[in-house]
């Protein structure tokens, strides 16, 4: 065969040979190994390539077939194995060079859009990979630097016309005609990551370049304009259908971006190009005598060069080009900062000066005129939103660079910075953009740099920015807030505050561009006025309001008093413009003055005086303005009397028709006096408080006598004694002060509202006054003006008509109230200041307040969603205030309003049952109707009584509900259940139990097929079961022994049970497995468990009301009603059943199971009682056995009835098993503790089913999948079962029973927690009664089943299970482990688990260390294993005698994953660590003193991760598969993290002995990763707490230390952090120290 391929290369050469023989040929060459061609790669190469370059110069034809067989053929070769271990061994293939030009050329076709290239760019783009893949190969571009430059720019053309056409493109047309659809949907990754091969390449080549200036033309001409396009599409445009990998397309992305910002960086920014930049940025100094670097061998003029080509057309679309130049822009700044900036530190500031000079050059380029083309005023950019934003990005850069130093600039340099920055700050008042975030955002920026910048413009700062900026969009609405609250922090750090408010009130006085300004003060910068003044000196607080009192004496007042009759209607107009204005700035002083520091007896004399004098213009500015309002209302009141009779007919008779009219013309007028009135109130609110407040805290305080005016009081005595303050709170109460007419009501006129609330706010702030002196309680006069004074607060009628709508509200100050908000402002005003007026109500008005809060709450309920609660944002709504009413703790301690609650909602209760055509209840005494009969019945107790045992005895309802009044009682049930039994007195309790009783017993729901009623037996055992559990509630009240008192505990008992049964037995469609079903028999279980427990520890009639209950329950009748729904005609065992009347047809398996519930929790909650007293003991044993002998049977029919017709499986295995381990439990309890001899002590009577259970659950308990609650009440019945044969057992010497049983038990429960069906979840909840299990079968356990248990743990540890993947038999061993720690063992036991302790952990630390390389089972096994070692460390203190364990725990948590998980994950793992750690810190103390550096690097790996995760997360982290918003329930598990963080830092430092030597270490990681992010406000206050008991620990030196250690930007959060350590908790400290014990 070699000689017959020998002369192939002949062939391959020869002319005659067609061209798709010879392609055979070269392929067959290639594979096959007994062609013997010498250097057969490089001829094979040499022969594509040169037939390659033939045809595309024309010399040699052949078919397009051939064509893209060659190119796939040379792809082949390029990545043949062989021809790659062939140039490993350094042979030396090459291509040749002219190959090169038909590839670009081949890939520049693939850029057009023209017709369909001649190769597919699939192939094209693998040929280029195999090419690039060797060094030898990838010569052809290496040796020719342009070359490569030309392949890198057309790769990169490549790149953004594919972007643009897939985003242009919809995603199910990817693909061109005749093309393999497999290729196309990978080529665009394929694309990119060639692409990525190809910049790497270059930028190897390019550092190779000596020559920079030929570097910087070649990237300018070739390579600056394909690259900034593809940075800006691969930055900006949507990710496309074929590139939304989450793991390949986000990080290969970041790979390009990088590599592009690399190479430019390196190509324009060389160091050898800095003199370049010096001579065209930085101006020359004329006279330094020195020409500067003549002759400059640089390039002239780099910036500009770089510039043109960014704006030059052509390179993108139109529409993408100016969006491309500023996204440059920034980047180019970024660069030259990277290159340049980070060398002018020190004394060095040219390379500062060079950055800031270009940025100036790079501000022009966005369009922004910055006067250097006089000649142009018309430039604009064309979009202000992407200029702005990229301007944001330029100043924080150069923010962040700290390239603007204030000093040098204003000493060395001219202020040449500042007055370009004040440039940019005319331009963006020039041109403001209040609608745009970035406008705030860039003014934020400039003032953190020097406030001085905005100096000169700060009066148009605050009236664009903050007074008149009426943009609602949220997002400029938090961009204006912040840049407001920076304002008001930089001019507090300034000590300048006042400046800043004297601008302000001259801003507001200016003439308004709107007749209604927006709200001045929002809740953010009202929160921030408050931190700023708590760092203001009182005494700047204070010229802060005396500039606020002049600017309105000076500008307002004036307007507001002046009085021209001719010139009315510009009058008004001044007027109304005087009132908005002068309620701003009382909003204001009200923020300042709520917000000021209270004097007290230490305050400085000047201060206190200059307050005085402060208080003194307030007080006499009130009476000014209430003095002007009540002239004004006066004056207007007598004006119409001056006209005639005949007008004032016609004005009568078209006022029906013209009252919209009259309306809008007296709107000015009416608006100026009610903003008056308001403000005037406002203030003299505020004044009222703050006086108020002086003369409680300050003894030397004297207000001035100023508000003592007819405006006020009608009195001018000069002395206040009781009376005169008496009877001027009544006249005030009383509307002869402040008349009203001024005042109209809320609901009538929309303007009065917030005068209404602050009316309201004065008499209650009077009501506090009267109660703060005890002299005036005791005048008999105050009780009736107080009374007076709660019902002004109270407002009946506004209180009921607010209920007619509800509203949501701001819970803000006076500020917010508007005419929607004024019903829910009233209502939380008036639940606020209950404990103050609720003893002044009268009984009408407490029902009145009950009513509010349930008519309130129902509203609520009614609504579609009834779980909302509008909470968000601070918002409010009368029904939410309600139900935090009732829920509080000081509203039980209204004992008459809480019963006159309780009484509303039982009123409420019996009307809705009063809603029925007829009844059944009996009456004594005169015929009445059956509705007065029905409703004397519901209100009589007694005859509640009776109707509730009659209804108990014939099973019959006296009441059928329909479906909505079940819906209203389920309401007002939902209502009662939040109410707290302690606080109902013992007549509401009593009757409003006896009320739901009856409906339990005496209620029932429509009959199946009733007309007009919905199928919905489903909501009535919902309804069922809520109400057994409101009563069950009700049962802990204190005063429920007055229930007792008129009916028997048993005959209640009964009452409930019959009806229950009876009610589930008609119903005929309930299902034991329904969520409706399984809470009905668990409420049940817990009525009967409740009240029998208050029996028997109350000492009730014990033996008689337990002894009728048992009979009832045990009895034949109530039994055989059950049974025979399982009985059947052919069952032998039905004769044994004593039913002496026919069965029950309504008779189901759900009351079956309610009747097995009710005798399990019956005989539970009595066996829980033993122990009490012997005479109890036995009644309660005795009691016992009655049940327990009913329960056999019956169990033992359902069994038998399995092979029948009614399987018992209906009643679920889970119950079963339940029932039968309470049985046997019971049992158990009533047996005497010591052993007696007499042949008459009873025993265990079931135990042939005993055994029989036994079996069956240890033989299905894992064989297949099972429910997670059969599994539990499997467990708790072997643990009993074990109990019972270890008893036996010792009584009767059977100790190979019980070590057979152990052994089965023990192998039971290793291979359950070893199912490959049991889930991590399910494991979990298994734990609690797996562990109950483990302590009895170990409770006295022998040596030899001890080993035996210790043998099976190290089997499931062994390292072969995890290699094998046998993770879960792993996780067997590791779980019991955990459990067996916890265990009570006896001493040889325990002795033995210790000493084999070292070997389990060692074997732990390896499987921590295998599976936390594999995140898929580090949730799964990695987590369960740490916490098995964290409970051996906890429960081995002082066992575990080596350290060198511990230590060996402290490695494997270094291994443990903290990246890339899931919330949840995340969570579980990060709480697995902390808690390794703190046992290891707490119980292990002395491995500290060697073990502390890697303690503190597990540590340290939280703290890192937690500021990664919990930080504030932004619109580039929501392509992360894992990112969360900051809200919601995910972000609850990392501020869960951070509180323990906390906790730990505290262990910490409490170690001082230990860690002190590592305080600055751990004090700087923590402000490293502090400047890699922004926290959330909520981690990062706990973060911070913790850290701060850390800086306790640094002493002097070490604070030293870190400020001269730490990188300049890490060192500015440290200085952040110890300034605010220094000023508030090391404050605090010290404080609490001088009151601290030496």
């Amino acid at each position: 065969m070699a000689a017959i391929y020998s002369g192939i290369h002949l062939k391959l050469k020869s002319p005659g040979t067609p061209w798709e023989n010879k392609l055979k040929l070269a392929r067959f060459a290639f594979i096959s190994s007994q062609c013997l061609l010498p250097n057969k790669e490089q001829v094979l190469l040499d022969w594509t390539t040169h037939a390659l370059t033939g045809f595309y110069s024309n010399k040699v034809e052949f078919s397009h077939c051939v064509l893209t067989g060659l190119w796939r053929y040379l792809d082949d070769l390029l990545h043949s194995k062989k021809l790659h271990s062939l140039l490993s061994q350094g042979k030396n293939i090459t291509l040749k060079l002219n190959v090169k030009q038909a590839l670009l050329d081949r890939l520049q076709e693939c850029v057009c859009d023209g017709p369909e290239p001649s190769v597919s760019l699939s192939t094209l783009l693998s040929v280029c990979k195999g090419i690039l893949s060797s060094p030898t190969l990838s010569s052809i571009f290496t040796t020719k630097y342009e070359l490569l430059a030309e392949l890198v720019a057309t790769f990169c053309c490549l790149a953004c016309h594919t972007l643009q056409r897939r985003s242009s493109t919809p995603p199910t047309v990817v693909s061109k005609p005749n093309s393999e659809s497999a290729p196309c949907q990978d080529e665009p990754m394929t694309m990119f990551e060639v692409l990525l091969q190809v910049l790497s390449c270059y930028l190897s080549v390019q550092r190779q370049q000596v020559n920079v200036h030929r570097v910087f033309t070649v990237v300018t001409n070739q390579l600056l304009q394909p690259m900034v396009l593809l940075r800006h599409l691969l930055t900006s445009a949507e990710p496309t259908p074929s590139l939304t990998s989450p793991r390949l397309r986000p990080q290969l992305s970041r790979d390009i971006r990088g590599k592009v910002d690399l190479i430019l960086q390196l190509a324009l920014f060389p160091t050898e190009q800095l003199s370049s930049y010096k001579e065209e940025l930085v101006p020359v100094k004329v006279d330094s005598g020195k020409s500067g670097p003549g002759g400059t061998k640089g390039l002239p003029k780099p910036l500009k060069t770089i510039l043109t080509k960014l704006g030059a057309d052509g390179y993108c679309q139109p529409s993408l080009r100016y969006s491309v130049k500023t996204n440059a822009v920034a980047l180019l700044f970024k660069l030259c900062l990277d290159s340049y900036g980070k060398s002018g530190t020190g004394v060095n500031e040219e390379p500062r000066m060079l950055c800031f000079h270009f940025l100036t050059k790079l501000v022009p380029a966005l369009d922004l005129d910055l006067g250097t083309r006089p000649t142009d005023k018309t430039v604009q950019p064309e979009s202000w939103s992407q200029a702005l934003l990229t301007l944001e990005t330029l100043l924080n850069q150069a923010s962040y660079s700290d390239i603007y130093n204030v000093a040098a600039d204003r000493i060395r340099h001219g202020e040449v910075q500042l007055l370009f920055y004040r440039v940019l700050v005319r331009i963006l008042f020039s041109n403001a953009q209040p609608s745009i975030p970035a406008w705030y955002r860039c003014l934020k920026v400039l003032l953190g740099l020097n406030h001085l910048i905005l100096e000169p413009e700060l009066d148009q700062l605050l009236s664009v920015a903050w007074v008149d900026s009426n943009c609602m969009d949220s997002r400029v609405q938090r961009a204006r807030q912040l840049l407001v609250c920076n304002l008001l922090q930089t001019y507090t750090k300034l000590h300048q505050l006042p400046r800043l408010f004297t601008e302000l009130v001259s801003v507001v006085c200016w003439p308004a561009s709107d007749h209604l300004r927006p709200t001045l003060l929002t809740d953010e910068i009202c929160t921030s006025i408050k931190t700023c003044l708590v760092d203001t000196s009182p005494s700047q607080a204070t010229e802060i309001c005396s500039l606020t009192l002049e600017s309105i004496n000076r500008y307002i007042l004036p307007d507001l008093l002046e009085h021209n009759p001719e010139e009315n209607k510009e009058l008004e107009k001044k007027r109304r413009d005087a009132s908005l204005k002068l309620l701003s700035h009382s909003q204001l002083l009200h923020a300042v003055l709520f917000s000021l520091k209270t004097l007290d007896n230490a305050t400085p004399v000047p201060l206190l005086r200059q307050t005085t004098k402060l208080m003194g213009d307030m007080g006499q500015l009130v009476n000014t303005l209430l003095q002007l309002v009540t002239s004004e209302n006066t004056q207007m009141d007598i004006d119409p009397c001056t006209n005639d009779d005949q007008n004032t007919s016609m004005e009568k008779k078209s006022q029906n028709k013209s009252d919209q009219t009259s309306d809008q013309d007296t709107e000015p007028c009416a608006q100026w006096k009610q903003k008056t009135i308001e403000a005037a109130l406002l203030l003299h609110y505020t004044w009222a408080e703050v006086d108020t407040l002086f003369h409680i805290h300050c003894s030397k305080y004297r207000s001035l006598e100023s508000t003592r005016s007819p405006a006020l009081s009608k009195t001018d005595d000069q002395e206040l004694p009781s009376t005169l303050f008496l009877s001027r709170f009544k006249e005030f109460l009383s509307g002869e002060v402040l008349p009203g007419r001024l005042l109209l009501f809320p609901s009538k006129s929309s303007d009065s509202t917030m005068s209404s609330w602050l009316l309201k706010l004065l008499a209650l702030h009077q009501f506090k006054k009267v109660l703060l002196d005890s002299h005036l309680l005791t005048n008999p006069e105050t009780a009736a003006i107080l009374s007076s004074a709660a019902e002004f607060i109270l407002a009946k009628e506004e209180l009921m008509a607010s209920l007619e709508k509800e509203q949501e509200a701001d819970r803000q100050t006076e500020k917010s109230v508007s005419p929607n908000s004024y019903p829910v402002a009233h209502w939380y005003l008036l639940t606020s200041s209950l404990p103050l007026i609720a003893p002044y109500l009268s009984v009408g008005d407490e029902d009145c307040v009950a009513d509010v809060v349930i008519s309130s709450l129902l509203s609520r309920m009614t609504k579609e969603n009834t779980d909302w609660l509008p909470m968000l944002c601070g918002s409010q709504s009368i029904s939410a205030i309600s139900s935090q009413l009732l829920q509080s703790n000081f509203y039980v301690e209204l004992p008459s309003l809480y019963s006159a609650t309780v009484k509303s909602l039982t009123q409420r209760i019996i009307r809705v049952l009063q809603m029925f055509p007829e009844t059944n209840l009996p009456m004594k005494g005169s015929p009445l109707s059956q509705l007065d009969k029905a409703s004397q019945a519901l209100v009589n107790v007694e005859t509640l009584v009776e109707v509730i045992l009659r209804s108990s005895q014939n099973g019959e309802a006296s009441i059928v509900l329909s479906h909505a009044q079940t819906q209203e009682l389920f309401n007002l049930m939902n209502l009662t259940a939040s109410l707290n039994p302690d606080g109902i007195n013992a007549e509401d309790l009593t009757h409003l139990f006896l009320i739901l009783s009856f409906v339990l017993t005496s209620t029932s729901s429509p009959p199946e097929g009733t007309v007009g009623e919905p199928d919905n037996q489903g909501n009535y055992t919902l309804f069922l079961g809520k109400l057994l559990s409101l009563l069950t509630g009700l049962l802990e009240g204190s005063n429920f022994q007055n229930v007792l008192k008129l009916i028997h505990g048993s005959s209640l008992l009964q009452a409930v049970v019959s009806s229950i049964l009876t009610r589930s037995g008609k119903g005929g469609r309930s299902s034991t497995g329904d969520h409706g079903g399984i809470d009905l028999v668990k409420a049940v279980q817990d009525f009967i468990k409740s009240i029998v427990h208050f029996i028997i520890i109350r000492n009730s009639s014990v033996r008689l009301n337990l002894e009728q209950f048992t009979s009832y329950l045990a009895s034949n009748k109530t039994v055989g009603r059950q049974l025979v729904v399982i009985s059947t005609p052919t069952d032998p065992n039905k004769a044994k059943v004593s039913v002496s009347e026919a069965p029950e047809p309504g008779a189901n398996i759900f009351s079956l199971q309610l009747l097995l519930a009710s005798l399990t929790s019956f005989s539970k909650t009595m066996a829980r009682c033993l122990g009490r007293s012997k005479p109890l003991d036995q009644t309660l044993s005795e009691m016992i056995r009655k049940i327990t002998a009913a329960l056999g049977p019956i169990i033992e029919t359902i069994l038998k009835s399995q092979a029948v017709s009614q399987p018992a499986s209906v009643l679920g295995q889970a119950f079963l098993v339940e029932v039968v381990t309470v049985m046997l439990q019971c049992e158990l309890s009533a047996l005497p503790v010591e052993p007696v001899q007499e042949p008459s002590t009873p025993g265990l009577g079931h135990m042939p089913l005993y055994h029989s259970f036994c079996q069956q659950i240890l033989k299905e308990i894992h064989s297949a999948p099972r429910p997670k609650d059969f599994l539990l009440s499997s467990l708790r019945f072997l643990s009993a079962f074990y109990c019972m044969v270890k008893r036996n057992a010792g009584e009767n010497n059977g100790g190979e029973e019980v070590n057979e049983l152990y052994t089965r038990m023990m192998q039971t429960v290793f291979t359950l927690l070893a199912a490959d069906w049991l889930s991590l979840s399910d494991l979990r909840g298994l734990e609690p009664a797996v562990e109950e299990l483990l302590g009895h079968l170990l409770e006295g356990s022998t040596t030899g089943q001890f080993n035996l248990l210790l043998l099976l743990i190290r089997e499931g540890l062994d390292n072969s299970k995890l290699r094998a993947g046998s993770y879960k038999e792993v996780l067997s061993a590791v779980t019991t482990t955990k459990l067996l720690s916890r265990c009570a063992l006896p001493e040889v036991c325990s002795k033995a688990l210790w000493l084999i302790t070292p070997q389990i952990m060692s074997s732990m630390v390896f499987i921590v260390r295998s599976s936390s390389q594999d995140l898929t089972v580090a949730e799964a096994l990695t987590v369960p294993t740490l916490t098995s070692m964290t409970s051996l460390l906890n429960q081995g203190k002082g066992l575990i005698s080596s350290p060198h364990h511990v230590t060996l725990v402290l490695g494997a948590l270094q291994l443990v994953p903290l990246e890339r998980l899931a919330p949840s994950a995340y969570q579980s793992t990060f709480h697995a660590v902390h808690e390794a750690l703190f046992t290891i810190i707490s119980c292990h103390p002395q491995v500290m003193v060697s073990a502390a550096p890697s303690f503190l690097t597990v540590f340290y790996r939280l703290v890192a991760s937690i500021m990664q995760e919990g930080r504030q997360k932004g619109d580039s982290d929501t392509a992360s598969p894992h990112s969360h918003c900051c809200e919601g329930p995910d972000s609850d598990v990392y501020l869960q993290c951070s509180m323990l963080l906390e906790r730990m830092y505290t262990h910490i430092a409490a170690s001082a002995e230990v860690f002190t030597n590592f305080s600055p270490f751990i004090v700087s990681q923590y402000v490293t990763e502090l400047q890699k992010v922004t926290l959330r406000p909520d981690v990062k206050r706990h973060l911070t707490e913790g850290i701060y008991q850390i800086m306790d620990l640094c002493i002097e030196r070490d604070i030293k230390f870190l400020t001269a250690a730490l990188q300049t930007g890490v060192r500015e959060v440290f200085n952040e952090l110890y300034g605010s350590y220094s000023h508030y908790h090391k404050a605090q400290r010290q404080g609490e120290d001088k009151y601290t014990a030496a």
